[in-house]
């Protein structure tokens, strides 16, 4: 007889083929219910799907339920949290897992009641290799979950210690017949008896057997479903004809039996789909929304919080609730269905209005900020605020935006300026301007809006400011000259014969990058093959051009593709129908880069394909060598037999993730692709893959060569209805922004490709005060001048607050949210080796862990982990 602990919970996916609306109505009643079930049945308990962001969008609606929630929380009948949302876990950096858990936490903490304090991720599609670290870093140590294992490849039990890339771990249990392998639906309590022998007993007994457990966790929930009406009597009964003995417990109490047990130790990412489907694939589906999700993540943690950082050394007041708004809108595009995009067109335009929103929010923030420290400054017209947001040294190149009523401005010389952008903007007669003697009209000067890159050397988290004249003589534009290649003393770069060559003084690298298609017969959960069809390579057929100046050149080359139209066309040989698909590829290099900067942009009028970056490398491996949160990781292919179907319910394809990074390397040398989003990759040969797009018309297909059987989701199940997803195909401008990165010898260390990564990814951020245009920023119209008080602390036109060894990556920089006037500094050890930075003790810092509380510590980041301080401002 197998002990079996019952779980009574919810799976609440806040969206899908459903609205966040639509789940807000139906936890209008069900929340309800479940806290008068709990409250009649104080025996019972219930766990509400482990995020916070459903209980306060159900206290929105029911205010008056707050104190409730908190009763029974306190009496753990009611399990809440830890996350705010239910977060995808392959797509998100390691900072918005970690905030989404910290931020969860003190919502929980200060609303509702002390959280379950275990990852508990019941649904989603699969789990980086370092996730047991970052739970780690909130001093969680139990991990719950659904998808991604294989007990002949990974351990022979469904529990085990799951331990991170650089050995930190947690108890993990899996339930791998799902979240509801105990479901007591209606039915099931009408048929109780065929309940218990055909499903209850048959998923013990799975879980008893793999791992010979004389205890499991067995797990009674589905999608937006109630709380079993008075359980106990109703598992009295299962009990009377069970061959096990089944109790009602909680994931906290189960966990805490776990740690007490001999378990047997994986080390690696849960991808596999062998009891379940992961949607390996699902990484490239509506790519326009992981390209926003990572410029929102650089946003806030590379600009806008070490920007409010600078704002609480200089006095300028403001608040953590905005932006903590922020990050709960990033959260909300985050879980598994809505950033997989596995949704219907209905949801796709909520979650394009929360990246409006969040994208409103972040510039707005920044906006103020800047402009009240340019105020304080008492700045003019011809002066430029360039802001270092890492505390950290740089020197390089920035690109400020300037307005001008001249086009031609001069820099001080060791700026070495260069125009990159200009826009004439036209006078305009008759405009109306407030002055003392009231509103009067007057004819508006026309102006330039200029893009000037700058070469700047400052010290660390800070700005200075830039003076810069109206010139005589046109500032250093790019300009037309012939030739097809580029380059500076590291690394040259050529277009000839319709192939690009990349050459460093140690190799060179044909044929280097090229874009190859494919048509798309899957769905928003998985890319599949057309029957019939394979990938082809796309000319590089356009012309091409060379332009230079003081210090940077660039090669621009133009053309179009023309691909077939539709899916059908793809195998139409008689009359298929093409379309045109134009594109334009930039490349550019500074003489002071060690990164050739690239924009794909595309015209996408094709339907249903897949279009891939192929980086060819020459380089033979057997491993891809990838940057995932937190670290890197070594890949290598599995052989995938033929078979494949009878262990996978879908094919194991050896397609993975990468969070920034990925490339191949041998002792001498290597080459890197650095994504803005793009998160895919397959190596084949010397190659790296990266998926751009893959596109598709619907949310739900059955029987796709990679996907054999039924339709992922609900489409074909009883009752539900194919639902065609347009705003899938994604057609239009798509731009594609990335880096190519060709290390040799020492450069290849991993603290080495780090610091080249994150220098490479550091942000411009600058600020003009000028009246010819009020919606540069957008702000600027509202934010009146204001008189500052004389005791606030003197700042100078030079400043720098923070200066720390560029020895490890900043995870994140912002000002603390449960100790005033402090800072946070999270740093990252992205290597196998120990990295101390005691002296950072001397400096003031305190170590912390996630949530800000005081820990034990010798100021050691241990090998791909991270390490939190403190400082007070």
């Amino acid at each position: 007889m197998v002990k079996a602990y019952f779980v009574n919970h919810t799976h609440w996916d806040r969206e899908w083929y459903f609205t966040t609306q639509d789940a807000q109505v139906l936890s209008d009643q069900l929340f309800t219910q479940v806290l008068d079930e709990l409250e009649d049945h104080p025996e019972a308990n219930f766990t509400l799907d482990g995020q916070m962001s459903i209980v306060d969008e159900y206290v929105e609606i029911h205010p008056e339920a707050k104190d409730r929630i908190h009763r029974l929380v306190n009496r753990k009948q009611l399990l809440i949290g830890p996350w705010y949302t239910q977060t995808d876990a392959m797509v998100p950096s390691a900072e918005s897992l970690l905030r989404n858990l910290i931020i969860g936490i003190i919502d929980a903490r200060e609303n509702y009641g002390e959280p379950m304090m275990l990852g508990y991720l019941p649904d989603t599609f699969g789990f980086n290799a370092n996730l047991p670290m970052i739970l780690n870093q909130v001093g969680i140590h139990d991990f719950l979950s659904w998808r991604g294992t294989n007990f002949k490849r990974q351990t022979n039990s469904v529990y085990f210690k799951w331990k991170a890339i650089g050995g930190k771990a947690v108890f993990a249990a899996n339930f791998p017949l799902g979240y509801y392998t105990g479901q007591i639906d209606l039915e099931s309590k009408r048929n109780l008896q065929d309940f218990v022998k055909n499903r209850l007993d048959k998923g013990i007994e799975f879980e008893a057997l793999n791992g010979n457990n004389d205890e499991v966790l067995v797990p009674s929930g589905i999608d937006q479903m109630n709380i079993i009406h008075d359980v106990s009597k109703t598992i009295e009964k299962v009990n009377e004809l069970s061959q096990n003995d089944v109790e009602i417990s909680t994931y906290p109490q189960f966990m805490n039996k776990l740690r007490s047990k001999k378990l047997p130790e994986y080390q690696g990412e849960l991808r596999y789909p062998t009891y379940s489907r992961v949607h390996r694939t699902i990484t490239s589906v509506r790519s326009r929304n992981k390209r926003s999700n990572f410029e929102l993540e650089q946003a806030i943690t590379r600009r806008l919080e070490p920007l409010m950082v600078i704002a609480k050394y200089a006095d300028i007041p403001i608040s953590n609730g905005i932006v903590v708004k922020l990050w709960k809108l990033l959260f909300e595009l985050q879980p598994h269905d809505t950033l997989g995009g596995s949704v219907t067109d209905n949801v796709a335009v909520d979650m394009e209005h929360r990246i409006k929103q969040a994208n409103e929010i972040a510039d707005g923030v920044e906006n103020y900020i800047k402009k009240r420290i340019a105020q304080r400054l008492n700045l003019s017209d011809h002066d430029v605020i360039v802001f270092n947001t890492d505390p950290y040294e740089f020197n390089g190149r920035k690109t400020v935006e300037v307005v001008s009523q001249s086009g031609q401005v001069k820099f001080p010389a060791e700026n070495k300026a260069v125009i990159v952008g200009k826009e004439e903007v036209k006078s305009r007669p008759h405009i109306m301007q407030l002055t003392p003697n009231g509103y009067e009209f007057k004819d508006e000067p026309g102006y330039f809006k200029l893009k000037v890159s700058l070469e700047v050397k400052m010290a660390g988290l800070g700005y200075q400011v830039l003076h810069f004249e109206d010139g005589d003589q046109a500032v250093d534009e790019f300009q037309s000259i012939s030739g097809k290649s580029i380059g500076n003393h590291r690394v040259q770069l050529a277009f000839e014969d319709g192939a690009f060559y990349l050459s460093t003084k140690y190799k060179t690298f044909n044929d280097v990058i090229s874009i190859y298609d494919q048509a798309n017969d899957g769905d928003t959960y998985d890319f599949s093959p057309l029957r019939g069809d394979e990938e082809k390579q796309l000319d590089w057929n356009g012309t091409i051009k060379k332009e230079v100046a003081d210090g940077i050149e660039r090669l621009i080359l133009t053309g179009t593709w023309q691909l077939p139209f539709d899916l059908e066309d793809r195998v139409d040989n008689e009359a298929p129908k093409t379309v045109d698909v134009s594109y334009q590829l930039i490349l550019t290099i500074a003489v002071t880069s060690d990164v050739i900067s690239a924009k794909l942009t595309i015209d996408n009028q094709a339907l249903s394909h897949r279009l891939r970056l192929r980086l060819k490398t020459g380089i033979t491996t057997k491993a891809a060598h990838a940057q995932i949160q937190g670290g890197f990781r070594q890949t290598e292919n599995e052989a995938i037999d033929d078979n494949w179907n009878d262990e996978f319910v879908e094919k194991p394809v050896n397609i993975y993730i990468f969070d920034r990074a990925v490339g191949l390397h041998d002792k001498q040398d290597g080459l890197y692709f650095f994504g803005t989003g793009q998160k895919e990759y397959e190596k084949v040969d010397d190659s790296l893959y990266i998926t751009l797009m893959a596109t598709t018309g619907q949310l739900g297909k059955s029987d796709l060569l990679w996907r054999p059987g039924r339709a992922s989701g609900d489409t074909t199940s009883v009752g539900h209805i194919m639902m065609p997803t347009p705003l899938a195909q994604e057609t239009g401008i798509n731009e594609f922004s990335f880096g190519l990165y060709a290390p040799s010898n020492a450069e290849l260390a991993e603290n080495k490709l780090t610091k080249v990564i994150s220098d490479w990814y550091a942000p411009s951020v600058s600020y003009q005060m000028q009246k010819y245009n009020l919606f540069v920023n957008r702000l600027d119209n509202k934010l009146w001048d204001i008189e500052f008080s004389p005791k606030l602390t003197k700042i100078e036109q030079t400043e720098s607050w923070l200066n720390i060894k560029q020895n490890v990556e900043v995870s994140a920089l912002y000002p603390a949210y449960t100790i005033k006037n402090n800072l946070v500094l999270r740093l990252s050890n992205p290597t196998a080796e120990v990295v101390d930075v005691s002296y950072l003790k001397d400096a003031g810092f305190t170590v912390v862990n996630g949530l800000e509380e005081i820990i034990e510590q010798d100021y050691q980041i241990a090998p791909y982990d991270m390490l939190t301080l403190i400082k007070q401002i």
